[in-house]
């Protein structure tokens, strides 16, 4: 667990408040809108690490942020559905979110730590970068069948 004022993270499967994730990520996110419950749980399920991001109250830890590693804590880890929910952004929380996942002590030494978004800039200073394309290697994603 990682502290930081009246914050904290954890990868306690059993703190995450599946309901508050799914609003976020089948309503609000740009990526996966419409996402089901039924995909949602499995894609927790199937997770290599889930990091809750959670907010100190009286009545209990709330959760306020999410993200979640697919990996095989060897050589490549995918970063997804990271959020942090709106009346929690601009206070440093995703970025502390990201740091903490990339510093984690089975994620840190990896060689390779991907995730593909929107917003490059807000991931450029933790030491992320947008792949060349005119470089050797090649970022590519396998699309499903068109109908």
């Amino acid at each position: 667990m990682w502290h930081k004022g009246n914050y904290f993270i954890s990868t306690d499967r059993e703190l995450l408040d599946f309901p508050v994730i799914l609003r976020f990520i089948a309503e609000e996110s740009y990526w996966a809108k419409g996402r089901t419950e039924d995909v949602m749980r499995s894609a927790i399920a199937h997770s290599t690490i889930c990091f809750g991001l959670y907010t100190k109250i009286e009545s209990g830890p709330r959760l306020v942020g999410f993200a979640r590693v697919i990996s095989d804590l060897t050589i490549f880890a995918y970063l997804s559905d990271i959020f942090v929910l709106p009346d929690y952004r601009g206070k440093g929380l995703g970025k502390w979110l990201v740091s903490t996942i990339c510093d984690h002590p089975e994620l840190r030494g990896l060689k390779n730590v991907a995730l593909i978004t929107r917003t490059p800039g807000f991931y450029e200073p933790l030491s992320f970068s947008v792949l060349d394309s005119s470089g050797v290697r090649k970022f590519m994603l396998k699309l499903p069948p068109q109908p």
